[in-house]
């Protein structure tokens, strides 16, 4: 059961005309919700929206055209915002806008550069930001799809263990790989294709701007890039973990025509893509809207603890496994959906486990007292489905298709049927 709680302002008169692609709340108590062509978001409590940060006015290089990846792609505040009012976002900027720190060969043509920066709040509550920057990171991107997607931080991470106050990063393939150049995402020696582990308070990187963790799985691989927590991937969308017992991180990978995935991370785990979809082979120079079965001595990959095939949707929209108290029905599952149908799906996260296939099981939406679904309850074919949560762990359902913002309200079981 869900119910309407806002309407992100349109960005733009073509559809879609929003560009939401997350939201959360943040350390303190507060909440954002973004949109890919520049605004930063507080949501009030009585559900209207303030503008805390626009990176189209701060950033003169920065371009949301021609959509797919680029834009504003994702932020995520630091775990001690309250006390040095740092948080961090992705960007993007024309190809050659400055010297890249991972860089394609001269002879592949750039699409456009990706960007992480670091932000510093002169007032931590203040609800409009003034402060500095700071560049963390520059990559450039072969393609304009598959790029930089989630950075957020583990907040399950506890303050003077290794892991507290180190970020993540998704970067997909920039659609190399069926470009022809699968030596730049099939490996570990470039950051192509990976999620990544930096410390933004470091400094032993080669830039100099951000520090490589000492228990990063790859440092002391001379041959690979030790900013790399776990590689293989197509385009990993979105990030979490579960924060009600498990621990287990998350990360979701989008297929190319046949499988759509969800993953354990596990350090220096190779995930298999271009090589792999899902559990099945995957072979760039064949028919690529076929998947074949995996040869008999398959061994070196990671493989997905839930995929659905594009008979059931076309794109994964990551989730979360819900942390709420208000439905007691959701405890212990994991909520993803597919980003184009917006169908909302879960899976038991006690059955997400290495080496085994959990079972995955469809959510029917209802609204007003009828059942329904999203691209009725958008109008829109294309639905563009992302899942947030807020302070309580509630989750919403956001659609760029219209700028809607939904709490999900309850669940009821409908017969004995797996549909809920």
């Amino acid at each position: 059961v869900i119910q309407q709680q806002l309407i992100v302002p349109p960005s733009s008169e073509v559809p879609p005309i929003t560009r939401i692609n997350k939201m959360n709340a943040i350390p303190g108590g507060r909440v954002f919700i973004h949109d890919l062509r520049g605004k930063l978001y507080e949501i009030q409590e009585d559900n209207q929206l303030s503008v805390y940060l626009d990176l189209a006015e701060e950033l003169p290089e920065f371009i949301d055209n021609p959509g797919k990846g680029t834009g504003f792609g994702s932020w995520a505040f630091h775990p001690e915002f309250r006390q040095n009012g740092l948080f961090y976002t992705t960007h993007f900027e024309p190809a050659g806008t400055a010297k890249a720190d991972f860089r394609v060969p001269d002879s592949i043509k750039i699409a456009m550069q990706g960007v992480l920066l670091e932000w510093k709040t002169k007032s931590p509550d203040a609800s409009l930001f003034t402060g500095t920057k700071r560049e963390l990171l520059r990559v450039d991107m072969a393609g304009g799809a598959h790029t930089f997607q989630e950075v957020t931080f583990n907040p399950l991470a506890v303050p003077g263990s290794s892991e507290y106050g180190l970020l993540y990063l998704g970067i997909g393939d920039a659609s190399t790989a069926l470009r022809g150049y699968t030596f730049l995402c099939d490996n570990k020696q470039h950051i192509w294709g990976s999620v990544i582990r930096i410390d933004p308070a470091g400094s032993n990187s080669a830039n100099g701007q951000y520090g490589i963790p000492p228990d990063n799985p790859l440092v002391n691989d001379p041959t690979a890039v030790q900013e790399i927590w776990v590689y293989g991937f197509r385009n990993p969308h979105r990030i979490s973990w579960d924060e009600t017992g498990s621990g287990k991180m998350f990360i979701t990978n989008i297929g190319q025509h046949s499988v759509e995935e969800v993953n354990l991370g596990k350090p220096g785990a190779n995930y298999g893509w271009p090589h792999r979809e899902g559990d099945f082979l995957f072979d760039v120079d064949a028919n690529r809207e076929l998947v074949y079965p995996l040869p008999e001595n398959d061994e070196g990959y990671t493989y997905p603890v839930v995929q659905y095939d594009h008979d059931e949707g076309s794109a994964v929209s990551g989730g979360f496994v819900y942390s709420g108290t208000n439905i007691p029905a959701l405890q212990g599952k994991y909520i993803f959906g597919d980003i184009s149908l917006g169908t909302l799906f879960y899976s038991e996260v006690s059955e997400m486990n290495d080496g085994q296939q959990a079972a995955v099981y469809r959510l029917q939406l209802a609204i007003d007292g009828k059942l329904t679904d999203m691209e009725t309850v958008t109008g829109s074919k294309r639905v563009d489905l992302r899942i947030g949560t807020d302070v309580q762990g509630e989750l919403y359902l956001l659609s760029k298709a219209n700028g809607g913002v939904y709490k999900v309200l309850d669940v009821i079981e409908l017969d004995n049927s797996t549909n809920s």
